[in-house]
């Protein structure tokens, strides 16, 4: 009779375990979206954020950030963070934008901002994905500050142009996504049209390590507490007359610079970069396997007289 009940509450875990997996907690779809029938999208009303940038909400996200966030990441990674000098050369708002491969780099980015820019910085989170309910927006938005916009194009609720107006800090990610293998993808123009057309710098910041410390289809970090890297660049004004088509690339080149740098050293990837002989951090022409497996190289849990995280 025991083993009976013993094995019948076995296959009653089982089948609860089966049913939760292929249940739908939020409205994305478990098919791929090329397998689904097209059917004309509805006129959907856009989440709106304005209230987490209220007085009551920044002491609420500053608490969270400082303490329990603070005291999870740190846990779970060693973050080493370098180049903040670079952020004493800004006057005012401007865009951050850094390289994307983990769900791991917005909390990197943002907790390692002195406080004074952190409290005023606001992140661009895709709206298909961080905001597809009601519960995971207002979740990403009390605690990173996030603000909804289309991948594929559409209406925004508080633009970044309109953010930038405010005197609030933008990061994005202009990869649009994170990369599937670690590797940095082909930049978007947002940003340099951004900073073209507000007038407003962009700070360069290249993340190391957190592919390997958490991949995408993960949902927490990979135990041992794997090192990861932020560092920051200085500041990329347009120049007079340039057009987003032509400052595009130098932001991209900022970028892998950094990450060159984290590599190397700052003398020799400054060498290549005035010399414009930067290595390609798009990755080895390889199979996907191949590329994934070397971005899986974890970086080490202390790389030297860089600055420990806070």
């Amino acid at each position: 009779m025991g083993a009976g009940l013993v094995k019948y509450s076995r296959e009653t875990v089982r089948d609860v375990k089966q049913v939760a997996r292929g249940w739908r907690w939020g409205r994305r779809p478990q098919v791929p979206r090329s397998a689904e029938p097209y059917v004309i999208p509805k006129e959907t009303s856009v989440f709106p954020t304005k209230w987490a940038r209220t007085p009551a909400a920044i002491a609420v996200r500053d608490f969270i950030q400082k303490v329990p966030l603070n005291a999870v990441l740190n846990f779970e990674v060693s973050p080493q963070v370098s180049g903040l000098d670079s952020l004493l050369k800004l006057d005012g708002p401007a865009l951050i934008v850094a390289n994307h491969s983990s769900h791991l780099d917005t909390p990197l980015l943002l907790l390692s901002l002195p406080d004074a820019i952190r409290r005023k910085t606001a992140f661009a989170a895709a709206a298909d994905y961080f905001f597809d309910t009601w519960w995971r927006a207002a979740g990403s938005a009390i605690v990173f500050n996030t603000f909804p916009i289309e991948r594929r194009g559409g209406k925004m609720s508080s633009t970044p142009g309109d953010l930038l107006a405010d005197g609030w800090n933008v990061v994005v990610f202009p990869e649009g996504t994170r990369s599937p293998d670690g590797w940095v993808q082909r930049f978007r123009m947002g940003a340099a049209y951004l900073a073209v057309e507000h007038n407003v710098p962009v700070v360069p910041v290249g993340i190391k390590g957190s592919f390997a410390a958490m991949p995408r289809g993960r949902g927490w970090p990979v135990p041992g507490r794997p090192g990861v890297a932020v560092r920051y660049g200085d500041p990329l004004r347009p120049a007079e007359g340039e057009s987003a088509r032509d400052f595009a690339p130098r932001i991209a080149a900022a970028v892998s610079a950094l990450l060159d740098e984290e590599s190397t050293t700052w003398y020799e990837a400054r060498r290549r970069a005035a010399i414009g002989a930067s290595p390609s951090q798009t990755g080895p022409e390889a199979a996907h396997w191949r590329r994934v497996w070397e971005s899986t190289r974890q970086l080490p849990s202390s790389t030297g007289k860089r600055r420990a995280w806070k």
